[in-house]
């Protein structure tokens, strides 16, 4: 049985939905290889970043989008946070929120 995913918020699939196609095209096939694979998903196309939360790594020639996720019982993947990355290093607010989301569905 396959993983199925979910967004946490009709305002994360928007924002994936809205990212250039090459990078968009990336997140599809990483998102393919996340539902047959789940958490055996390692770099350089996933990474764990702590307390339940993992980074999906698209890419393309327009730049690098980054989506965050957590795994629930029942196979289920959330993507809770996503957005295209401008610096090197994510920045701390957009950690901070993904992980807030994490917590929220974690704990109810």
């Amino acid at each position: 049985m396959s993983y199925k995913i979910e967004y946490f918020h009709e305002r994360v699939l928007a924002e994936v939905e809205s990212w250039p196609v090459d990078i968009l095209a990336d997140y599809a096939r990483l998102t393919e290889l996340l539902v047959d694979h789940g958490p055996n998903l390692r770099m350089p196309h996933s990474k764990a970043l702590g307390e339940g939360l993992i980074e999906l790594r698209p890419r393309g020639k327009a730049g690098i989008g980054r989506s965050f996720y957590c795994f629930l019982l029942g196979k289920r993947i959330v993507v809770v946070h996503a957005f295209i990355k401008k610096t090197q290093q994510t920045p701390e607010h957009d950690l901070k929120l993904a992980r807030k989301h994490v917590k929220e569905l974690k704990n109810g």
